[in-house]
Formats: C-alpha cells, structure tokens, sequence
C-alpha cells in the first residue's frame, strides 16, 4: 500500500485520485495507543481498527494539508474536513477517498461552491459563486454546468434555461440589465434558431439567429404596437403549430416565470456565507459564454437602410425609436447580422394574414381526407408505428450476410410483413400504439442502397428510432403527405399515394443499377419504403429520404424548379423563412467555377435520361442556398461600444475571443485535404470530390468564414455567385433589395420522381393544352419534359459564363 500523502497534489489541488487508504508498516514511534507519527513525517491521531485507521480521526501530512472527519479501513469514507496550506477548504461527504456526495469548497480567491459532487467533480445540482462575483445555480455534469441553470453575472445580467458543457445550449431566457430581454435558442453560448427579442422601450423582434447573429426573416414590431398573440404572431411567420413548432428544436424547458426549478439543497456550516467555490483551476464560466451575453444585442448589430439609400449604424434600440405613428410594422431578412431586404407593412396586415393562411390550411387539409384519421393522438401512433417497424425490419436484416441483389429481391412479393399486437407476440415487443400490420418491400434492396450511400444501420435506427421520437413538418406541396424529420435532420419520412409506391416498385431495379453505377447522381436516395394497415383496412404508405437541406449551414431560400410556368409563382402574402418557392419566384442567375458548372449538368443529363426511360415526368429540382453577407459592408460592420472585439490578423475580419464574425472575404476555393474536413457520409452525400477549372483542375474545398472547412461534392456545398435580376415591379415595391451580388452556398437534388406519364397524365394534358400554352404546363411527354427542364436550368438557373 502507499502512503496516503502520496495521493495529494503537493500543489493543493484536488486529485483525481482517491484519497486513501493509510499505510502503518512506516510507523516510526507510537506515543500513545490513538496517535501514530509516520517515518515520513506524517502524523494521525484518532480511531484504529486492528493497524488502520477507523472510526474518528485526523490526518496532518508533512506537507500542510490536513483533513479531520471519519475513517473506514484506512480511507476517508464520511463526514470530514479537508485543509490546504493554500487556504482552500472542503467540507462535507468524501467516500472512498473521493469528493463524493454532498460538500462545500472555499478557495481563497474567495469562490465557493456548495452542492453534489462525484468522485472528485462537481456533479448534480449545485451554486456556485465566482471570486468575481458571479453566480450559477443549477445542474453540473462532470465540472461543467449541464442541464437547466441560472446564471447571474455581476454586472446585473440573467440567464436561466438549459446548458451544455458549460455553455448555453437549447432553449432559453436572457435578461440584461438595461431591460432587454431574449427568450429562444442557443447553441454554444451563442443566439442560435429560433426566439424573440424584447427591448426595453417595448418593442421585440421577432426571428432567426445563426451563431449569434440575426440570420433569416423576422418581424419587428416598434415600440407602442399592439402586441399580437404569440400564435398568431407564429402564424405570420408560416409556423402553423404556433410558438411550440418554432422552439421544438430547442430543449423542453418551463420558462414562464423564467425560473429553474430548485432541488433540495442541504446546508452546512457556511449557509450564512455566499455559496462559492472552484475545482482545481479557479476558472468562471467560459467567457465565450460570458461575453457573448453581454454585449449580445445590447450592443446592437444592425443597420438602417434610409430613403437617401446611405446607411448608418445604429442601435436595435434604435429600431423602435420611430415615429408615433404604430400602425406600421417591418419585415425584415437578415444574413449573418446583415439586414438585405426590408418591407413595411401596416400591423393589421399581419393577422388578416394569418387568419387567411390558417383557413385556407385548414381548407387544404379537409381535402386530403385519406389521412385526416391520422391527426392529434393518431398521428402519435402512426410515428410509433413506424418507428416499430423500422426498428425490427432493420435489425432482422442487418446480419443476413452481404450479397448482391437478385431478380427475386425485387417486386411486390420481396416483402416481409408482420403483426404488431399492442400486449407484443413471441417476435414483436410490447407497445404503447394500437394493433397494426407492418409491410417492409424489398428489404435486401434498400439494405444494400443503404450500405451503398454508407449509412450505418445501427446509426441509421437510431436516427429515426430514437426516443426523441420524429418531428411532423407541414407539407410544402398540393398532396396533402404527411412529412416526418428525425431529430438530427438526417431523414425525411413521406407519405406516399398507392399509385406512387407501385411506381416506386416497378422502377427499382432500373433505379438501383443506376445510382450503383452514377454516384454522383442527383436523384431523391431512398432507403425504405414500408407500409402500415391499422384497424383491419386503412393503409399508410411510407419512403425514407435523404434530407438534402441537412447542413450545419442556415438555408434563406428554397425553390422547387420544374421549367415550367404556368402557375409556379407563390403568393407573397403566403411567403414565410421555409417555403418552398417556385419557378417565377427565382430572381438570381447563378454563375460557378465552369468544371463545376461541366459536370453538374453532365449528371443532369445521365439523370433526366433515365428518368425519360422510366416515363416519369413532375419531377424537379429542390434548389437550397445559404447566403453570405456583402462583402463591401465589412467596414461598417463594428458596432460602438463592443468590448473585447479587436482587428483580427492578415485581415480575416473582426473577431470575438478568437472567433470570425464577419470576415474581410467571401466563400474561397481551396485545394481539397481529407484531412481538414469532416468525410463522415450523410443521407444526401456520396461520390468524390469535385475538381475546379479555377484551380487547376484540383479537387476541392469550399471555406466559409465563421463555420469551417467543408468537401465540395455535386450538389453538397456547392460555392457560386447569385446574380440578383429585378423585375420593374419588384424596383416599384416597397419591398426593398439591398444588394445585387452574394456569394452562396447551394444544396440541391431532383425530387417527386414518382409520377408516370399515364393515361390520367395524357388526359390532363390535353385539357390544359386548350385553355393555355401547352409548352408552359407542367404536364408534358417525358422527353420534352426533360429537355424543357434541362433547357431552363442552362438558361434561367446556371446559364453559361461570357
């Protein structure tokens, strides 16, 4: 056994190792029976059991420190009192010879925490005061704050909501001195999704942020407007379930009295002293927390955009210092703390406007009566459903050896069904859900597609089958689907017609050789296509997808583009962050490196072959872009009185702690390194690096300021420059474009490729071919459809450089 002063930092600091036991073999001398002094210099003095300490007892070692309290065994296992010759002291549980339990530690800095520890770490609920005086209390995970907290800081401001690894992270309420307020998400210490903004004088906006930054659309209502209900107010906006859907992504969390609730806290001898402490460094929470909730919207990024077109800065504060007049209330688009584009509408437009979209939402629903069984708790069920079937297909798949697929994998009759009783069976586990039939087609197909896009299957389960569950998404399109996300962002779940799965069915060997063989293709990746019978009859059809939005990067605009034009405009009124906008909308050309440019429409090409072969025809191309804010706005960019934000090195851009807000340049192609980006595989990633004229033919990558290094693949991370086209209507609105040039990033995949060119299809055609022009109508022949829609795509969307 070693010596029990051997297992105490020499530095006064708590070690991770345990404490004890003592060792008696180096006894030098023995002055009476309870005191014992060790050849070392160590002396003990207390209870003994046979040669080791037990019982009551204290410990001086030769070196200052000194605990008193109980012993078990020859360790400290109890109640005690440790002593530092530094001054630092810890009282309270120890168990084994570690901090384990409940406890309080003063540093001499004058920090101290009181609360739960384990082995060692503070873990549990505790409060914490720093020797600058702020103050957390909450929950503690392995020393850093973890799970809901309060922090108060000594200059008067208030968080309280959720954390992670000492950071603000999911849902949230942010209170500062001068009386603003923020109540939505955070990522890492930083504004991130959705929430709303209260300033002092009363007015709040309402929106997005991207680390940090206003990043989105939002509403700013003034100072002295009439305040809407919170869910007409998400209405607006387009979020259709109110205020939850726009916060679902964050952490649950009862924010109402913007308190935490509080666990029983024992107190010890201290309680009439402020809870403090700190653990090994004396370290406060991580500044990039700190700072960023003080100058956070305080101090006021934004920019105001006046009649004369100049632009000055100025503080959100001076946002709703506005005229009297209240009737009037701004919407506005943001990209990365950059407002671009504003429009000012009056307040009872908003609400008209919302009440409008619920009815005709509502209306549209009615319409798809097929799925109305499946609303409010039965639609609970059918994501249970689901999540059940998955789960047991997927893992009664996945250690069948590996082989290639045969004639007989395909087809109608390649499908395992099973029953799902609610009280389970000898194969299927017991559930919350109702009794339900599952049908999996095709499993060995999508099992060797799955493993062809690289998607683990453990990971893949997990991603859907989780206990976090799926979120339903509102349908963006006239077929009245019901939409699933898992949590991740990974996958997207859709319902499908009865005619579209015998589609599916039908071209699946076709479409399989043809994405073995392309694999850079650009067609929807399918993973699953399953089927649910509930209550003897009522069958629901499902596909699993890639999500091809699923990007750490914030999408501003999506476009569905088909080549056509009769009826691909959305109604303005309609226009919220997430709506998929059409053909008509499109108001940017965009111009790409010309080898990236070559073989994007190269794939094009092969893909609309095969998709003609197949005589599909409504498919289109889902177009996704990250802007990036002008780069000719960067020396307006520094907000007065900002503290800690200093010019960064070789003109990268202004910086917090180390951190790029708004760079000196935009997007920059650089030469591809394995090495410098993430190569994990994803639902919408597959296929090699993409070579670029500009480089010399190389491989490679994009960098984004503020977000990193990432691999340039078709139709993942692609840079280009939107080159905006203004309509004499648009110049005349008061809707106003604040600049001509962006640099962007663009996710995209051809989508909906399971409408066949049928007789139903050919008589509609016909129809529409009398009433309007035949070549502007989506339905069209297969081969002139895809020639329409490759034309419109080099001509409109990505026509070719001078």
């Amino acid at each position: 056994m070693t010596c029990l002063r051997n297992l105490i930092d020499e530095d006064s600091e708590i070690n991770a190792k345990p404490l004890g036991p003592v060792s008696c073999i180096d006894v030098e001398n023995v002055e009476r029976p309870n005191k014992k002094v060790f050849s070392n210099g160590d002396l003990y003095v207390g209870d003994f059991k046979e040669v080791l300490p037990h019982g009551k007892g204290k410990y001086t070692w030769s070196n200052g420190i000194v605990y008193e309290g109980d012993w078990e065994a020859g360790k400290m296992t109890g109640k005690g009192l440790l002593l530092w010759p530094s001054g630092e002291r810890y009282n309270g549980d120890i168990s084994g010879g570690y901090l384990h339990g409940f406890g309080t530690l003063t540093s001499p800095d004058g920090s101290m925490y009181e609360g739960q520890w384990r082995m060692n770490i503070q873990h549990g609920f505790g409060r914490k005061k720093y020797s600058n005086s702020d103050v957390y209390e909450g929950e503690w995970k392995e020393g850093e704050h973890e799970g809901n907290g309060r922090y108060f800081w000594n200059n008067g401001n208030k968080y309280t909501g959720n954390w992670k690894r000492g950071k603000m992270h999911g849902r949230g309420v942010m209170e500062w001195v001068n009386g603003d307020k923020y109540n939505g998400c955070w990522l890492n210490g930083l504004r991130h999704g959705s929430g709303i903004y209260q300033y002092a004088d009363g007015g709040y906006y309402f929106g997005t942020w991207t680390r940090g930054l206003k990043d989105g659309k939002g509403v700013f209502y003034p100072a002295g407007s009439k305040r809407p209900s919170l869910k007409k107010f998400c209405s607006s906006l387009g979020y259709d379930n109110g205020p939850k859907s726009v916060l679902s992504q964050c952490s649950s969390l009862n924010l109402e009295g913007n308190t935490v609730k509080k666990r029983s806290v024992r107190r010890s001898v201290s309680e009439k002293i402020s809870v403090s402490g700190v653990l090994r460094s004396s370290g406060r929470i991580s500044h990039k927390s700190a700072e960023s909730s003080r100058h956070s919207d305080s101090s006021r990024e934004s920019m105001h955009h006046y009649s004369s077109g100049t632009f000055s800065f100025d503080s959100d504060g001076g946002q709703s210092e506005v005229q009297e007049s209240t009737a009037v209330v701004y919407e506005r688009e943001y990209m990365q703390g950059v407002m671009i584009k504003e429009r000012v509408r009056g307040y009872t437009e908003l609400p008209k406007k919302a009440e409008k979209k619920t009815k005709h939402h509502a209306k549209e629903t009615k319409k798809s009566s097929c799925l109305g069984i499946f609303k409010g708790k039965n639609s609970y069920h059918l994501m249970l459903n689901l999540q059940l079937g998955i789960r047991y297909t997927v893992g009664k798949i996945t250690p069948v050896p590996k082989r290639e697929v045969r004639t007989a994998d395909f087809g109608h009759r390649a499908r395992i069904t099973m029953f799902f009783p609610r009280r389970g069976s000898q194969f299927t586990p017991p559930h919350k859900s109702v009794d339900f039939c599952w049908k999996d087609y095709c499993p060995m197909v999508f099992r060797n597609l799955r493993e062809m896009f690289k998607l683990d299957a453990a990971e893949y389960m997990m991603s859907i089958c989780g206990d976090d569950g799926l979120t339903e998404i509102s349908s963006p399109g006239k077929s009245g689907s019901i939409f699933y996300l898992s949590l991740d962002d990974r996958f997207v779940i859709k319902t499908l017609k009865k005619s579209e799965l015998k589609v599916l069915v039908k071209m699946l060997p076709k479409y399989y050789n043809h994405v073995k063989e392309h694999e850079n293709t650009l067609i929807t990746k399918f993973f699953g296509l399953h089927q649910i019978t509930v209550h003897g009859k009522r069958k629901v059809r499902f596909v699993v997808m890639g999500n091809m939005f699923c990007t750490e990067l914030r999408i501003h605009r999506r476009y569905d583009l088909k080549g056509s034009t009769h009826g691909r405009c959305t109604d303005k009124d309609k226009i919220h962050e997430n709506t998929i906008l059409k053909d008509l909308d499109l108001s940017y050309e965009f111009q790409m490196d010309k080898s990236l440019q070559k073989f994007f429409f190269h794939q094009i090409a092969l893909d609309c072959n095969f998709l003609k072969s197949q005589h599909i025809i409504d498919y289109s191309l889902l177009l996704g872009l990250h802007f990036r804010a002008p780069e000719q706005l960067n020396g307006l960019l520094k907000p007065p009185m900002m503290p800690n934000i200093e010019s960064s090195p070789a003109g990268q851009g202004l910086t917090t702690d180390g951190e790029v807000l708004f760079p000196s340049k935009g997007l920059l192609l650089v030469a591809h390194e394995p090495s410098s980006v993430s190569t994990d595989p994803g639902p919408h990633i597959r296929g090699r690096p993409l070579r670029a004229f500009s480089l010399g033919d190389k491989e490679v990558d994009v960098l984004v300021p503020g977000t990193g290094r990432l691999q340039v693949q078709l139709g993942v991370n692609m840079p280009a420059q939107a080159n905006q086209k203004l309509s004499r209507d648009e110049a005349d609105s008061a809707e106003v474009e604040l600049f001509e040039v962006y640099d962007v990033v663009i996710y995209m995949g051809i989508i909906d490729i399971l409408q066949e060119y049928n007789a139903k299809k050919k008589a509609e055609h016909a129809c529409k071919s009398v009433k309007f022009d035949p070549l502007s109508i989506s339905v069209v022949e297969p081969e002139l459809y895809a020639q329409r829609f490759i034309n419109f795509l080099k001509q409109k969307v990505f026509p070719e450089q001078p």
